[in-house]
C-alpha cells in the first residue's frame, strides 16, 4: 500500500488496518518515497508444554543461577541495594 504524509495524518485508522493485515506501507511526501512502514513479527511460542525455565540456553542448567535475583545482587555487590 502506499500512502502520503497527509495519508497518514488523516487516514490513520486504514494505515494501521493495512499494517494489522501483514501489508507493507510506503510513505510518500511530494512524490517521493520517503518511508516504510511494516508490521512488527509476531512472537512464536517455544513453550513445549513443560514447565517454564527463567533462563536459556547455556544457562538454563546452571546450578548458581536457579535463583536468577540472588545471582545479580551476588554480582553486583551490593551496590544496587537500599541503604
Amino acid at each position: 500500500m502506499k500512502a502520503t504524509a497527509k495519508d497518514m495524518r488523516f487516514k490513520t485508522k486504514e494505515i494501521l488496518a493495512a499494517i494489522e493485515r501483514g501489508e507493507e506501507v510506503t510513505i510518500t511526501y511530494r512524490g517521493k518515497e520517503k518511508a516504510k512502514i511494516v508490521p512488527l513479527a509476531r512472537e512464536r511460542s517455544t513453550n513445549t508444554g513443560g514447565e517454564e525455565e527463567p533462563l536459556f540456553g547455556i544457562w538454563r542448567t546452571n546450578k548458581r543461577v536457579a535463583d536468577v535475583n540472588a545471582y545479580l545482587d551476588e554480582l553486583r555487590g551490593g551496590r544496587f541495594n537500599a541503604h
